[in-house]
Parts: structure tokens; C-alpha cells; sequence
């Protein structure tokens, strides 16, 4: 493993970024000067910014360098994609610390590029740094969109139909075997150590998480997929969403964003919501209601968008997309519909990242 220091910044940089080309005409030029050049000709800027801090964001002990990369991409790019738009560069800014070698700032950049290699998109430039206190993300996603293609979340009306991509709950399931695999593991350390069980110790270095069966709930969590596919569907059916968000910190908290900014209510149908199977019963698995992980799993990265009620007919021909609900007047509020009924209202239960200093 190489130390980092012996590179130095700049030569990192170098290192990690000699062998990128771009390949977007709005790319000017990329790396290796102060700034990176675009040119968007009768285009809308898109830009969007994440910050991923260990401990908060992600762990280490169960998400690998490359898995890591790709999935910061990803989550970016996730964002243009919900404001229908395309996106085309990024910049990929590093705070590490001493723990960190080279070799794994390979497998992070190796992660970064095959995200960016599958949706075209260029890396152009960024910053490194030191930390005392872990491993620190910034990426910043740039995209084009023409004017009239915008599609904000103010947009929705009533009568409109409540519409989402995929399926809901599977990451948020992913991280609860992640988090139960993790606490396993520890609790047969600490036990150990207690004992002073030198041999036990030796055989946990081989320590292999139970994920038989549960693979599509880890890959929903280690490596989410921005819906840029969905957005290619609804262009090609002549479908123009009229509010849309990501689906990053639960679909009620996404839902309650549409309907404050657009003044509007919503009824969603519980019967309605995708749920794949293996979410189901890691639901069932850890008493968990699969609905409420649903409705504030977050880090599902699905589209979530509305649509004019006379494209009933499209949206239901559309691989991928499930009606779930439809928008209604602001004095009727916002609701959950239960299979028996009962209506039970919206609260923002997903990720809050501040929630605990706010309180």
C-alpha cells in the first residue's frame, strides 16, 4: 500500500486523473488547470452539489472504495435526472486522513469513472485535502436542460396523478442487514475479547455476513442507480412530468416537498406502492410494517413525478412507473390510504441528517 504523502496532492490529482478525456462538447477543457471551461449554447445550467461524511453518510466496515465512488456519482447525477435534465460533468472534491493509502483512492476514482462512463458523463476537476476526523465527499454534478424541459417541484395540480419509478424500501432494508450483519460481527468480537479468546478472534478475521437471498437489497444500498432510463422513457412517450423529485430521504418527505411548493394535497394508495419481494420479508424478518419502510426508507433514488391525469393511458403503458396516488386541492390535505381505508396522514419520517441538533 502507498502512502499518500508520497505523492503529495497535486500528484495525486495527476495520479488519479491522467487518464481522463472528456468527452462532452460543453467540456472545453477538464482537468489540469484552475478552472475547468464549460459552454452551454441555448442551454439551462443544472447544479447540484452533495456532501458524504463518514460516519453519517457511509461506513467503511461494510462499504468498499469503489462501491463508495460509484455510488457518490451516482446520487449526483440522480439529481439533474429529477429535474429532467441531462447531466454532463462533475467535480469530486476529498477531505482524508493519514489512514488512507493511495490504493484507495484508485478504487474510489475506479468507481467514480464507471459511473460517470455509463451516463456520459465528464470529470473535470476538484480538491483534495487533509482531515482529522475521516473521509469527507463533495461532488458537485453540472447538467443542460432547454428551457421549456425544466421540470421544478412547484408544478403539480389537482387532478394530477402521483407517479414513482422502481421500487420503494429495498436500500433502506439493505442498510438494516448491513447494520444487523455489523453488529454480529462486533458483539462475537467483544465477547471474545472478554474471554480472551485468541482463537476465536483469529477466526472472525474470516467473518462472512449472511446475505444468501438478500443480494438485490444489498445492491440497492452499496450501488443505487440514477433513473436517467425513465427519463429516456417519458421523453420517448411524450410524457412531461409536472413536479419531480429523487427519491434521497423517504417517499413521504418527498411528497410533503411537491405538495408545500406546488399549495397542493395528495391521496396515496398503500395497495399501490411497488415493494419487491426480498424487501418484503426482510420487513417480515425484522418486524418491521414494509409500508412505513416504504413511505421513509430513504436512499431509494427513484423518480418521483406528476403527471396531467390524460396521460393516464401513457403512464400505464410505461415499463418501470407505478401510479400510486393522485394530487388533489391543498384543504384536503395529504394522506396515506391504508388497504382497509383509513387514511392516515403524511409526516416527514425520512432521513434528517440535523434532525437531532434541531431538536
Amino acid at each position: 500500500m502507498t502512502d499518500i504523502s508520497t505523492l503529495g496532492e497535486f500528484g495525486l490529482i495527476r495520479h488519479l486523473t491522467s487518464d481522463i478525456q472528456p468527452g462532452n462538447p460543453s467540456t472545453l477543457y477538464g482537468v489540469g488547470d484552475d478552472c475547468a471551461v464549460l459552454h452551454y449554447p441555448q442551454k439551462e445550467v443544472l447544479i447540484t452539489t452533495d456532501m458524504l461524511m463518514e460516519g453519517v453518510h457511509f461506513d467503511l466496515t461494510y462499504i468498499d472504495f469503489y462501491h463508495l465512488g460509484y455510488k457518490a456519482a451516482q446520487v449526483n447525477i440522480s439529481d439533474i435526472f429529477a429535474m429532467n435534465g441531462t447531466p454532463r460533468q462533475i467535480t469530486v472534491s476529498i477531505a482524508l486522513s493519514k489512514r488512507f493509502k493511495v490504493e484507495d483512492m484508485e478504487e474510489f476514482y475506479n468507481g467514480l469513472k464507471t459511473a460517470c462512463k455509463e451516463w456520459k458523463v465528464d470529470i473535470v476537476g476538484g480538491d483534495t485535502t487533509s482531515s482529522y476526523t475521516g473521509l469527507a465527499i463533495s461532488i458537485t454534478c453540472i447538467g443542460e436542460v432547454d428551457k421549456e424541459d425544466i421540470v421544478y417541484r412547484n408544478g403539480a395540480h389537482d387532478t394530477d396523478l402521483i407517479c414513482v419509478s422502481g421500487d420503494l424500501g429495498a436500500a433502506y432494508m439493505g442498510l438494516q442487514l448491513l447494520e444487523r450483519e455489523k453488529s454480529v460481527y462486533y458483539q462475537q468480537v467483544d465477547e471474545a475479547r472478554k474471554k480472551n479468546d485468541t482463537r476465536t478472534l483469529e477466526q472472525l478475521k474470516s467473518f462472512q455476513p449472511d446475505f444468501a437471498g438478500k443480494e438485490y437489497l444489498l445492491q440497492r444500498q452499496l450501488r443505487p442507480e440514477a433513473r436517467g432510463d425513465i427519463i429516456a422513457r417519458l421523453r420517448e412517450a411524450n410524457v412531461h412530468p409536472t413536479a419531480m423529485m429523487d427519491i434521497s430521504d423517504g417517499l413521504s418527505s418527498e411528497l410533503l416537498h411537491i405538495c408545500r411548493q406546488s399549495n397542493c394535497g395528495c391521496r396515496v394508495y398503500e395497495k399501490s406502492l411497488p415493494i419487491d419481494y426480498q424487501t418484503a420479508v426482510m420487513a417480515e424478518e425484522l418486524n418491521l410494517n414494509v409500508t412505513t419502510c416504504a413511505m421513509n426508507g430513504g436512499e431509494d433514488y427513484e423518480l418521483l413525478f406528476t403527471v396531467p391525469i390524460g396521460d393516464h393511458a401513457k403512464i400505464e403503458a410505461l415499463e418501470g412507473v407505478k401510479l400510486i396516488g393522485h394530487i388533489t386541492k391543498p384543504e384536503f390535505g395529504t394522506w396515506l390510504v391504508a388497504r382497509d381505508g383509513a387514511e392516515f396522514e403524511l409526516t416527514a419520517q425520512g432521513w434528517n441528517p440535523l434532525k437531532q441538533e434541531e431538536s
